[in-house]
């Protein structure tokens, strides 16, 4: 008997299968990326050169400011390699925490009195770039070079997480320094020895009930606002040159 006529066709070999197309780099989500990876390292670069009070590391400011960076200079070197853009559940996670930075700051904390004055020269710099520049340029990253409707009501309770975990290392931090003690509390609002427990975390629950409806917002906007990184992505398409061999 003669063998099945596929038996005798060859095999294919490994070294004839195509490659997968290498993505494109993205230089200008590169760049504008590094730029707010640089901004927000400024302002915490500055803050611990110059000296605070309470200790820097302990401001919700600068530590979401050091995550914002770490975040950007991440998806920047992405950007560059032309690797897909970092999950959403991360990139909203990260805009919340700018959000609730500047917004906080700006409608909350400058309408307490004992809230120092940011002062001139290297403090105010590095006042303006914690809570204006660095929130700003995430939300304008977030408009403009990312897709819409890609964020979820699931993502929240995720986000959520970073600021309960700060409200834990401030309550545990205060806990542990002596009654008393200078800067005990990083906030007014955390001051256990003006408001006790109870008062306190009342405040942090009326305030997760905030930072929950700020998210919900943010959800919200980002499943009806134009496709502006789309549309920027096309117009590049089209007027970039055509590849070499595609016109014979």
């Amino acid at each position: 008997m003669t063998a099945p006529r596929t038996a005798l066709l060859p095999h294919p070999r490994a070294a004839e299968v195509l490659p997968a197309p290498t993505a494109s780099r993205r230089p200008w989500a590169t760049a504008l990326r590094a730029l707010v990876c640089g901004a927000a390292m400024a302002g915490p670069a500055i803050t611990l050169a110059t000296g605070s009070s309470p200790p820097p590391l302990i401001h919700f400011t600068v530590l979401a400011n050091l995550l914002v960076a770490v975040a950007f200079g991440w998806s920047a070197v992405r950007a560059w390699r032309g690797a897909p853009p970092l999950r959403p559940r991360l990139t909203g996670g990260v805009l919340l925490l700018a959000a609730i930075t500047g917004l906080m700051h700006h409608l909350v904390l400058v309408n307490y009195a004992d809230t120092p004055a940011p002062g001139t020269g290297w403090p105010l710099a590095a006042t303006v770039l914690l809570h204006t520049v660095a929130p700003s340029a995430v939300a304008a990253d977030w408009l403009l070079l990312t897709a819409p409707r890609t964020l979820r009501l699931a993502h929240i309770p995720l986000w959520l997480t970073a600021p309960a975990a700060y409200l834990g290392l401030a309550l545990t931090r205060g806990a542990l320094l002596s009654s008393g003690a200078p800067d005990r509390y990083p906030y007014p609002f955390l001051d256990v020895d003006t408001y006790g427990y109870a008062g306190t975390l009342t405040q942090a629950l009326a305030l997760g009930l905030l930072f929950t409806a700020l998210a919900t917002l943010i959800t919200a906007v980002d499943h009806i606002r134009p496709n502006v990184a789309g549309w920027i992505q096309h117009r590049r398409n089209r007027i970039s040159p055509p590849a070499a061999g595609g016109l014979k």
